[in-house]
């Protein structure tokens, strides 16, 4: 059976304005330890999954490049002997620039990493400075060459749009950077103010000025025309690559696919069942040290909510839900579970529908969670 991997790394040098994520600052020797523990998961988990062929891996945070060099690769080497490897896996580890150097990069290059994902956000220096970011534009722009230097040929960065203060301009600009930069994948999100953010904070206190409704529809128009327009294929809600170049990593979690996550705070699926780590670094590597167990069960997967869950993750993708692979995981008709629900929407311009199932039209995309919320069943 094919699974995939994710391995989560909790530090960040500094935490980002906007950033929910379970992460923080961590000192050299709490890094180490974590390493040692991560390490020690890795090896269980791997004789748990034999058997298992590992399609992609993951390595994501935080900012796993904060890392020193000998820790990255006593990770890289045990998730080498603990899993068996497909020949073709693709390997990912996320960046922030300002925490590569190119001896860095040549050592994941080394270690089998052959895709990197740099959370860029923006090249405009007063935005970066706006939302807590560590980088300039300018470093940003170094990091993806250094990257290029020591061989990595499938590069993706993070951009976001609806940032306080931002402008179309500002954006098409950054925009304009990246296809300069012949990126091969552009995940671009806009701003989602969650709760104990220090953004979210500044918006409470009225302190926060935000593009108006009207400004971040236009930015979005403008993401969502330019890129397919430049060549890359908008395969997901906020997903665009090159033909060949999607993250088949992300892809499994939309398609449902199984996964583990290793780490702190890491979710896993597997078995038609959900289950996470512990969320603080320092509890899961007392587990972890006393031999304990660090992963819980999230919730009871009743079969109502196994269907809700595989059609909102498929309708993210440009494929959408596939009848088919519906029917074989729950032994019934797409239609007759939802078929009057999606005449509805096809009805709306929100859907289009045909005998292979159902997927998000252009303006769907921009209502998608109108959609999500319809495709929730009744008790």
């Amino acid at each position: 059976m094919e699974i995939s991997v994710y391995v989560h790394i909790p530090f960040c040098r500094q935490k980002c304005y906007y950033c929910d994520f379970p992460s923080a600052t961590g000192s050299r020797e709490m890094q180490k330890e974590y390493t040692k523990a991560l390490c020690q998961e890795i090896a269980a988990q791997g004789s748990s999954l034999s058997g298992e062929t590992i399609t992609t891996l993951y390595i994501g945070g935080g900012t796993p490049t904060l890392l020193a060099d000998e820790l990255l690769a006593d990770i890289l080497l045990a998730l080498r002997q603990a899993f068996d490897w497909s020949e073709m896996a693709e390997v990912t580890i996320e960046a922030n620039p300002g925490t590569v150097t190119r001896e860095k990069l040549d050592m994941l290059r080394q270690g089998g990493i052959n895709r990197i994902s740099f959370g860029i956000q923006s090249f405009d220096d007063e935005l970066l400075k706006r939302i807590g970011r560590i980088h300039s534009g300018v470093e940003a722009k170094a990091a993806v060459k250094l990257a290029r230097a020591a061989g990595f040929e499938n590069i993706s960065l993070d951009l976001m749009y609806g940032l306080p203060g931002q402008s179309l301009k500002q954006l098409k600009a950054s925009v304009e950077t990246a296809l300069a930069l012949e990126i091969e994948h552009i995940s671009i999100y806009g701003l989602q103010l969650e709760e104990g953010t220090m953004l979210a904070q500044l918006q409470q206190q009225g302190t926060l000025e935000l593009p108006t409704e009207e400004a971040v529809e236009t930015m979005y128009d403008y993401i969502t025309g330019e890129l397919p327009r430049c060549g890359y294929e908008r395969y997901e809600i906020s997903n665009f690559a090159r033909r060949g170049f999607a993250s088949r990593h992300n892809l499994g979690y939309w398609l449902d696919r199984p996964y583990i996550g290793l780490g702190a705070a890491a979710h896993s699926y597997y078995q038609n069942r959900r289950f996470a780590n512990l969320s603080a670094a320092a509890e899961y590597m007392a587990s972890v040290f006393s031999g304990k167990t660090v992963a819980f069960e999230e919730e009871s997967m009743t079969r109502e909510i196994l269907m809700e869950e595989f059609c909102f993750l498929a309708l993210r993708t440009s494929q959408g839900i596939l009848a088919d692979a519906f029917a074989r995981k729950f032994a019934c008709s797409l239609w007759s579970v939802y078929g009057e629900i999606i005449s509805q929407l096809t009805n709306q311009k929100l859907l289009q529908a045909d005998e292979n199932g159902c997927r998000l039209t252009g303006l769907g995309m921009k209502y998608g969670n109108q959609v999500f919320a319809a495709f929730l069943l009744d008790d």
